[in-house]
């Protein structure tokens, strides 16, 4: 889901990304972006790195045989018509089975407009289809707004330093984060919310 288009362009702006493939079902969306929030997303439809395809995600992974370092859904809510696709099982399973080694997914969990019953489904799959599941809170206004679970092909450390040393390796990265009042890797890893695993008794019922 294109949106503002801020998700893919804080992702195009750094040095190692080499190729961006944006889905949407709505053409007006990217139009829409360029045109209104190109300071936020850094002017990412007119990047070369940028593919944009207008077809459904599911249905993109599901026709395509390109894998990929890093896949995330940012959906609208599961009760919109259409939206409750890119939170199923079979989704998640086809996300992970294009991922490279390494590879990363992410997937936008709505804590508004929506209840506990809907939550758990949406983190139960989530964690069912990536064990390694962890959580993360964006939310700087601390007002429950939403989470981002990210689950990953194989469980690794993360390294604060090495996060660091990325971060001071770009300035546009480094301004990017700070926009956002995230200015280096101990104020990333401030958002960690909890694990998949540590939910697990709460998310039986799911």
């Amino acid at each position: 889901g294109v949106g503002a288009g801020v998700t893919a362009g804080s992702l195009s702006v750094h040095p190692e990304i080499e190729r961006i493939v944006v889905c949407d079902i709505e053409p007006l969306v990217p139009v829409s972006a360029r045109a209104y929030f190109g300071p936020e997303n850094h002017h990412v439809f007119d990047n070369p790195k940028v593919q944009l395809v207008f077809d459904d995600a599911r249905h993109f992974l599901q026709t395509t045989t390109e894998t990929f370092d890093i896949i995330t859904s940012d959906p609208i809510h599961p009760w919109v018509r259409g939206a409750a696709t890119l939170y199923s099982l079979e989704y998640l399973t086809l996300a992970k089975e294009h991922l490279n080694p390494g590879g990363v997914v992410t997937q936008w969990i709505p804590l508004y407009e929506t209840d506990i019953p809907s939550v758990k489904s949406e983190l139960g799959t989530f964690a069912r289809v990536f064990p390694d599941t962890t959580l993360w809170n964006p939310d700087l206004l601390e007002e429950g707004y939403d989470l981002v679970a990210l689950g990953r092909a194989e469980e690794h450390p993360i390294s604060e330093a090495a996060m660091q040393a990325r971060i001071d390796a770009s300035t546009i990265v480094k301004q990017s984060l700070a926009a956002v009042a995230l200015p280096d890797a101990r104020s990333i890893l401030s958002t960690y919310a909890g694990r998949g695993k540590a939910l697990a008794p709460w998310l039986a019922d799911a």
